[in-house]
């Protein structure tokens, strides 16, 4: 079971980038939980999947010189969960769809995967541990990021883009 949750039971193992894919799926699941009225999902599917990828990668990881397989998604999930808490939770307070707003879905989603890829500051502090830690703390703070840059994006467009429009 540890690998099925370590791949996004088996979302890790698409090609090319695993990464990307484990996103695009986290970022498909949270927009489908919204419109089907459920968007607190995605904070809880946040906390479920890294309480579960802290469990999972160490086991997954253990025997093998690599500790960071591309594989291994559930990462990339549990960050872009985060990501996304910070556009969701703001529309599902106002009543606003998550498909009007598309850039609360987008934005978070490109965000996400350049914090994660160019590994800025604590992303690359994280990623550098070499370890099972690492590999879920560096997509933590990737995340994090990735969410606190999408608000900042979005309260720029209504405060200052939107009334000139």
């Amino acid at each position: 079971m540890d690998k099925q949750i370590a791949t996004f039971f088996g979302v890790g193992l698409m090609r090319p980038a695993p990464g990307t894919w484990g996103s695009a799926a986290a970022v498909a699941l949270a927009v489908l939980a919204c419109e089907l009225g459920s968007a607190l999902l995605v904070p809880l599917g946040f906390v479920i999947a890294t309480v579960l990828g802290f469990w999972a990668v160490p086991r997954v990881v253990a025997d093998r010189e690599n500790k960071d397989p591309s594989e291994i998604v559930i990462d990339e999930v549990a960050g872009q969960w985060l990501a996304m808490c910070f556009t969701v939770i703001p529309l599902w307070r106002h009543g606003v769809s998550i498909l009007d707003a598309w850039p609360a879905y987008v934005v978070p989603f490109l965000l996400f995967r350049l914090f994660d890829i160019r590994k800025p500051w604590l992303v690359g502090r994280a990623d550098r541990r070499g370890d099972a830690k690492g590999v879920m703390l560096d997509d933590l703070w990737a995340g994090l990021f990735a969410g606190i840059v999408s608000v900042i994006l979005a309260g720029l467009y209504h405060a200052v883009l939107e009334p000139m429009l």
